[in-house]
């Protein structure tokens, strides 16, 4: 079911209500001179309280307001129209207009959007991805993503933030814990190396349906993040267990598709551009902080959490570093990316 409005409906909830509670629709028919809006459809699977949502909800706001309403979203939630995994193909055949799908289930598309499964960013400050994929490793998956799939790519990411181990029955309180355990994977070569790599079981499910599936065991664990697992209250779903460990940090990417790009005036895309830029950093901080409430709201539905110590994510650093030829090889990064990210990771003190 979508979420528009009429716009007669529209205009009663302009004068009663806030942003917040259009439910991310934004179906403004016309503009101030009565010519047709250019409606932006955009397809995200996690729910509307999720951060991701509720930052696209605002930019798209946003740009209706500085547009004069010629630029309109409507969102569909909870992967109403698709999943992540499969957005990418709704953009590049016109079957959605917009769609900010987390990096990892683009590497089918794109092998280096795994390039923060590299050992190097593994336990390691936010900042340091922040210096990877808003420089030269982002800018190379960034030209691939609009040349492949002939989309716009707004700007930099928005966070989702630290993804970490989640399990029902299994205390995880090392790495070694996880060795034989069916663990779900959001997507990517990278994350199913390192699942295999700790012995566990690589098994990929998209996220809709991922309470299901833990309620019927078809999993013993998941790689997720605190805010993801909150907002989908899977503590209901059996989650008894985080090891914290800070593996890499999942970001969004932003898209247009080609075609509906296209059909924008050059002055609205400059301002679509330009609003990006200027929200991001809200929108990360705004993650950071969903994070932290996040993990407090599990702790208070019965999920104990383990943090690794600063020497033991050292030391798992460097143990995974023995073996990234392999991911190299199985997550098909390119030498240029591994290359960026190194340098990259490198310059952050």
């Amino acid at each position: 079911m979508q979420h528009g409005l009429s716009r007669r409906g529209f205009a009663r909830t302009v004068a009663a209500t806030t942003l917040g509670t259009t439910l991310g629709s934004f179906a403004i028919l016309r503009h101030a001179r009565g010519e047709a809006a250019i409606k932006l459809r955009c397809s995200l699977d996690t729910a509307p309280s999720h951060v991701r949502n509720v930052s696209v909800v605002d930019y798209l706001g946003k740009v209706e307001k500085a547009t004069g309403g010629q630029v309109a979203g409507e969102v569909f939630h909870s992967g109403q129209l698709f999943a992540d995994l499969n957005v990418a193909k709704a953009l590049l055949q016109g079957q959605v207009d917009m769609a900010c799908p987390g990096a990892w289930t683009q590497t089918g598309i794109v092998p280096d959007c795994d390039f923060v499964q590299l050992p190097v960013f593994y336990g390691q400050k936010i900042d340091v991805t922040h210096a990877a994929s808003d420089g030269k490793p982002g800018a190379l998956v960034i030209g691939q993503l609009e040349t492949k799939l002939h989309t716009k790519v707004l700007g930099n990411f928005i966070d989702l933030g630290f993804q970490n181990w989640y399990t029902t029955k299994t205390p995880v309180k090392s790495l070694a814990d996880l060795k034989g355990l069916k663990i779900r994977s959001p997507g990517g070569a990278g994350i199913s190396w390192r699942i295999n790599l700790l012995g566990g079981i690589a098994n990929t499910t998209a996220w809709p349906n991922v309470p299901l599936a833990l309620s019927q065991g078809t999993f013993d664990g998941f790689v997720s993040t605190d805010e993801s697992c909150a907002t989908a209250k899977l503590w209901e779903a059996g989650v008894r267990y985080s090891f914290a460990d800070h593996q890499y940090v999942g970001q969004y990417v932003p898209m247009v598709s080609g075609a509906a790009w296209a059909k924008i005036p050059a002055d609205q895309q400059k301002i679509m551009v330009e609003l990006w830029a200027a929200n991001i950093a809200t929108y990360r901080a705004n993650a950071f902080a969903s994070q932290q409430r996040a993990r407090e709201l599990m702790a208070s539905n019965g999920v104990t959490f383990v943090d690794p110590t600063p020497e033991q994510a050292a030391s798992a650093r460097k143990f995974m570093s023995g073996s990234v030829d392999s991911l190299i090889r199985d997550a098909k990064l390119s030498p240029e990316v591994v290359k960026a990210s190194n340098e990259a990771a490198a310059s952050v003190g």
